[in-house]
């Protein structure tokens, strides 16, 4: 026994996404960082896990993946669960049948879309609304709705389930919303993990060339922003690498890049271009020229987080002029939103020591 107060993290950890290992992995060595005794709880599923590769081999749908392009992903996929085991684990079970109790000091709940209750094989496991492992505490740190939208509201089951947390701290304001009228409290608002703990986060697998590139990272972009970005990316003389997925009219596809590559990819380009969440969390903690476009699925967090960082002006939308679009991929994100940044790191240090006191 360590003597240490340990504690018990609950998240979406085996996901095949870069986002949703790197936030998992900087929140418990956060947490470790701090001095407690923290595992991801290993919650498994062979049902989720088959959904989650079979994703994985067909990632860019509904545009399909070329036959050459599968073993690519497959190499990918063998990447990320090698990753997964360099994660501290608890001892796997099952998450349709999580113990009831625990040696856990403390249950944290976060920060992925935890409680997206239309997530395709997550939404609705009570594991993530306080069912299962038990601790003196239970709470939520960064935790998101995903694109549930707070205008859908809850039913009288999860916000019986959420009144049970003795701490919540979220990461949009959409969650805002949804705790604050399920609860009656209005939680404050934290960083997603890869913001609050970069330090991390390891970008020591460099990428091939030492050249400057600009990363597309995401995957069935508009023609209009496919082109503006070209565009902008031809008149730099800076080839377009896409990380993850294909898009064919980026220059060079790196489909079998693991964690770490992705990382060293996103920490070495001199901009980046993409539709995903934590595209616009690792330019940002990066310090990188980028711009966005949002998808249906990530519209919620992706303006949520550009809102509250004041950085809307990287989101692109129809009408947004190209000499915009132009003066994000060619200009770090502003002193303003490093600062806000900088708050918003502080202030979400300051809730988890707070939730985590005895």
């Amino acid at each position: 026994m360590s003597g240490r107060p340990r504690v018990g993290v609950l998240t979406f950890h085996r996901c095949i996404n870069y986002g949703s290992f790197w936030q998992a992995k900087c929140l418990v060595d956060g947490l470790r960082e701090r001095g407690f005794d923290a595992e991801i709880l290993d919650h498994r599923s062979s049902r989720i896990e088959f959904a989650e590769l079979r994703c994985a081999l067909n990632p860019t749908l509904p545009t399909p993946v070329p036959r050459g392009d599968r073993p690519l992903y497959r190499t990918k996929a063998e990447q990320f669960f090698r990753a997964f085991e360099s994660l501290p684990l608890s001892r796997p079970f099952c998450v349709d049948e999580p113990p009831p109790t625990s040696a856990y000091d403390t249950i944290v709940v976060g920060s992925d879309e935890v409680w997206n209750l239309q997530h395709p094989w997550f939404g609705g496991k009570a594991i993530f609304f306080g069912d299962g492992p038990r601790g003196r505490k239970l709470i939520a740190h960064a935790a998101s709705f995903g694109h549930y939208r707070a205008d859908h509201g809850l039913a009288d089951e999860w916000r019986q389930r959420l009144r049970r947390f003795d701490h919540i701290s979220v990461r949009d304001d959409n969650a805002r919303r949804l705790v604050e009228t399920a609860t009656g409290f209005s939680p404050p608002l934290a960083l997603d993990p890869c913001l609050q703990f970069p330090n991390h986060i390891d970008s020591s697998g460099a990428p091939e060339s030492t050249e400057p590139y600009v990363v597309v990272y995401g995957h069935n972009f508009s023609e209009s922003f496919a082109r503006r970005v070209r565009n902008g990316a031809e008149s730099r003389g800076l080839p377009l690498i896409s990380i993850g997925y294909r898009n064919d009219w980026a220059d060079c596809q790196r489909l079998t890049a693991g964690p770490r590559e992705f990382a060293a990819f996103m920490a070495g380009a001199t901009a980046v271009a993409t539709n995903f969440f934590h595209g616009c969390v690792f330019a940002l903690l990066n310090r990188r020229p980028f711009v966005c476009e949002v998808s249906a699925y990530r519209s919620v967090k992706v303006r949520c987080l550009m809102e509250a960082v004041g950085g809307l002006r990287h989101v692109m939308e129809e009408g947004t002029p190209e000499a915009v679009s132009n003066d994000c991929l060619a200009n770090p994100p502003s002193p303003e939103i490093e600062q806000r940044i900088a708050e918003l790191r502080a202030a979400s240090d300051e809730y988890l020591n707070r939730a985590l006191a005895n």
